[in-house]
């Protein structure tokens, strides 16, 4: 997830739970001019992902250039790119780039052909229902099916949805019969009985994709792969995992700004597990000084987040 998941949260989270199997780095812009330079893709330089195997995700609508950075990639040792046809962003999706090509099927079948002809290794693709209409998938999968993709990742919103709404589980189940790839399913598994509904109703799917539930609920790879929560210690684990965090942003961010914004941006999603504290939420929301977040931070982990029961933080369980 762009702002989120960078190699030092992946390398962090990594030392502190389990569960992933990989993880789908957020997407990296193509060049125009083809050039890429090393740091551009620093997130996902070897020596910064030693802890979780790491597929490159990149962001073009530009065959050539996207060719010239998967090859890059596949240089410094990665044989799999991923193409992301599902970013919902505004500013992405009105340059038709995205979830915003997706109704431009024309201009997908013309970018695998010659992006594939040029590129050393394979290629996944990471898709949306559509921009504006779930009719766009359908009318796509024909096309996907011409080439040898790794897998197609779906996530059953539009692109116009953004995360509002409900997934569309209908259409989901509809684009199954019409693919011949390996498909990963993707989209509001936050629960273990999240995912026990999925897995009965689509059997046939065996690969799955967790965003924003995991960054909810850090335990939920493990108790998804165990198949029940038998955990202890949660509250102190997530203590242990949010001070490695802050130090390991402390060492690489520059100014408490920086630093403050991408620790509250944790908080946006893992205080959904801790609802009956929001206002203590809003109290480490506000800081204004590492000091002062870390003092917010501590003094809940040490007193009002012991009092929460062994479930959290797991959210609510339902069947989506």
């Amino acid at each position: 997830m762009k702002g989120f998941t960078d190699c030092v949260f992946r390398h962090v989270f990594a030392e502190h739970f389990s569960g992933f199997d990989l993880a789908i780095a957020p997407f990296i812009a193509s060049k125009r001019d083809c050039s890429v330079r090393r740091r551009h893709v620093r997130d996902v330089w070897p020596e910064n992902n030693t802890r979780l195997p790491v597929v490159p995700q990149i962001l073009s609508k530009v065959a050539t250039d996207f060719s010239a950075m998967a090859n890059y990639l596949y240089d410094m040792g990665y044989s799999t790119v991923n193409w992301n046809l599902g970013c919902p962003s505004p500013m992405v999706a009105s340059k038709k780039r995205g979830s915003g090509l997706l109704p431009y099927t024309d201009r997908i079948d013309e970018f695998l052909e010659d992006s594939l002809l040029k590129m050393k290794g394979s290629l996944s693709i990471k898709i949306r229902l559509g921009w504006r209409t779930r009719a766009e998938i359908i009318k796509l999968l024909p096309v996907l099916n011409q080439y040898p993709l790794e897998e197609i990742i779906i996530h059953p919103r539009t692109g116009m949805q953004a995360y509002e709404g409900g997934v569309d589980l209908e259409t989901f189940e509809k684009c199954l019969p019409g693919l011949t790839h390996p498909v990963v399913y993707n989209g509001d598994i936050r629960t273990l009985e999240d995912f026990h509904c999925l897995s009965r109703r689509f059997r046939e799917i065996d690969r799955w994709m967790i965003g924003r539930g995991f960054l909810a609920n850090p335990f939920l790879p493990y108790v998804i792969k165990a198949g029940q929560d038998d955990l202890d210690d949660k509250i102190q684990t997530l203590q242990r995992f949010h001070g490695a965090l802050f130090s390991a942003y402390a060492g690489t961010l520059k100014g408490p700004s920086h630093l403050l914004k991408k620790m509250k941006g944790l908080w946006r999603y893992l205080s959904l597990a801790f609802e009956p504290f929001a206002k203590t939420m809003k109290k480490i929301k506000k800081s204004t000084r590492p000091e002062q977040y870390l003092d917010q931070v501590n003094r809940f982990f040490e007193t009002e987040a012991k009092t929460s029961s062994k479930s959290l933080p797991c959210g609510h369980e339902r069947c989506g």
